[in-house]
């Protein structure tokens, strides 16, 4: 029983000096060995991709890899066979919407409102001058100190139905009135 044990320890033990040996010759490996290597490695997932299931199984590791590969290496379409390169853009995207989703939800979401008080300025301004567009109304606002953009004043500014022809006629303005 003893000889058993001894033989199995001693072959454990040869093992480990052999993957050790391994690693420090892969270590010291030229270039083109390296390159051979990579082509062996490349003929085998040909292999495994012709006779394998359909469809692959693979980890959030693998995919995060694959990103990752592709973010440092220029070259990283011609050393991806498993899948194809259209997924790897896809999972990247798909994590950037991620941290895009995580980051907004942190904080607050979406725009800070428009005061209540500037949207009753914006609405008084248009009615008050129908000649008036956003840009105009906008430069006013500007001038008041009122930091806002002129699509947001084109938001709030109130919508006549009438054209502009018929609200003359109908107020007894006049041109020049329309115009200052």
């Amino acid at each position: 029983m003893k000889l058993i044990d001894f033989h199995l320890l001693f072959w454990q033990a040869q093992q480990r000096l052999l993957a050790v040996l391994d690693v420090l010759t892969s270590m010291l490996k030229t270039s083109a060995q390296l390159r051979l290597e990579n082509l062996a490695l490349r003929q085998q997932l040909t292999v495994l991709r012709r006779s394998a299931p359909k469809r692959l199984k693979l980890t959030r590791a693998d995919r995060i890899f694959w990103v990752w590969l592709r973010r440092v290496c220029a070259d990283w379409k011609s050393a991806l066979l498993i899948v194809k390169a259209e997924t790897v853009i896809a999972w990247h995207r798909q994590g950037f919407r991620l941290f895009w989703t995580w980051r907004i939800r942190r904080g607050k979401p979406g725009r800070p409102k428009v005061p209540q008080e500037i949207r009753d300025l914006i609405r008084m301004l248009s009615r008050n001058n129908l000649g008036w567009g956003a840009p105009r109304i906008h430069g006013e606002l500007l001038k008041l100190g009122i930091e806002i953009t002129e699509p947001t004043v084109a938001k709030y500014m109130v919508r006549h139905r009438k054209p502009l022809w018929v609200l003359k006629i109908c107020t007894g303005t006049n041109q020049r009135d329309l115009l200052h």
